[in-house]
């Protein structure tokens, strides 16, 4: 569904993202959406995926383990990527509630009321975002440890989606978790469109990179075919620059070497064949660049902990599926 979304977008550096959404299987979705009266303070522990916090009344602190605070004002989207532990609140002095020991309101699923009853009032929706298949270098990874996207004039959109995940998390019918799935990774692909575009140069690794008029389509060439054996010569050829040029601005924009990404990008593909197709180990080997399997088992090893055939087991098994599972994240009932 992602990959549809994304490639109706007339720009060409968006196929790259598009491919890579679809693959990793992005998940999500509403966990709670709270009516806040001053004063509260709630806690949420690390989970293994992204959380989002989207304070569309009000105004709240939201502070981190590491002492780091980061203050909302309304309109304000915040995502911690990394899933760290923090604290949202509107006074620091009141007891930190856990946020999943919180009780819902009987029949409406998602709402929840919190705190005192001074103002000013504060409403709140929370949820989270999360890849299925986890890989060195995902989306997520390239995010900030905590990611703020203030209001803007064209931001009507996240308040759209969100208020439709809201209603859709109302009245419990059938299909709901798949619909707040689906809603959910729009979400996530607009909160990338709008954070990708507040780039500067040399941020953001491969995603900033994207929009590099040199680079950009350089990343393109390596996604469309990773079994080539390209140069720096060849590439920085292909979009205009000499060698050196090319190799430095690379490097600089990207954040490692054309042929450290080259290798990340094939081992990427390996483990999506191994993953999703019987095709014989020797056979993939072959497809994303290697002449032999035991050249191409040896790096898969460095690069995933597992050999080939181990990394197919594992993906393929219960215990692959429950990992997948987990990170999709889950609905507190």
């Amino acid at each position: 569904m992602l990959c549809l979304i994304v490639r109706r977008i007339k720009i060409g550096r968006m196929d790259i993202l598009a491919e890579v959404l679809d693959r990793v299987r992005l998940g999500g979705t509403l966990l709670f959406h709270f009516e806040l009266g001053h004063p509260w303070n709630l806690a949420l522990p690390q989970r293994p995926y992204a959380l989002f916090h989207y304070l569309s009344r009000g105004s709240a602190t939201l502070a981190l383990e590491q002492g780091r605070e980061l203050h909302m004002n309304e309109g304000d989207f915040v995502v911690v990527t990394r899933g760290e532990p923090h604290v949202i609140y509107s006074d620091s002095r009141a007891e930190p509630l856990p946020i999943f020991d919180i009780d819902r309101l009987a029949g409406r699923l998602g709402l929840v009321r919190h705190g005192g009853g001074e103002q000013p009032l504060a409403t709140m929706i929370c949820g989270n975002f999360a890849v299925a298949r986890p890989s060195r270098g995902s989306v997520l990874e390239l995010l900030p440890p905590v990611l703020l996207l203030k209001p803007t004039e064209d931001g009507g959109w996240l308040e759209a989606i969100l208020q439709r995940m809201v209603s859709e998390a109302a009245l419990e019918r059938p299909g709901q978790g798949v619909a707040l799935s689906r809603l959910t990774e729009v979400l996530f692909v607009e909160v990338l469109r709008s954070w990708i575009k507040s780039l500067r140069p040399g941020e953001g690794g491969w995603l900033g990179a994207m929009a590099d008029p040199h680079i950009g389509p350089a990343l393109q060439l390596i996604h469309e075919r990773p079994d080539r054996p390209w140069t720096l010569g060849e590439l920085g050829q292909s979009v205009g620059l000499g060698r050196s040029a090319f190799s430095a601005r690379f490097t600089k924009l990207v954040g490692e070497s054309m042929y450290r990404y080259l290798i990340s990008r094939r081992m990427s593909e390996a483990a999506f064949l191994l993953e999703t197709s019987d095709e014989g180990i020797a056979r993939i080997a072959a497809r994303v660049g290697y002449e032999t399997a035991t050249a191409f088992s040896k790096l898969f090893h460095r690069h995933h902990g597992l050999s080939p055939g181990r990394y197919r087991e594992f993906r393929r098994s219960d215990g692959g599926r429950r990992q997948g599972d987990d990170l999709e994240g889950e609905v507190v009932d």
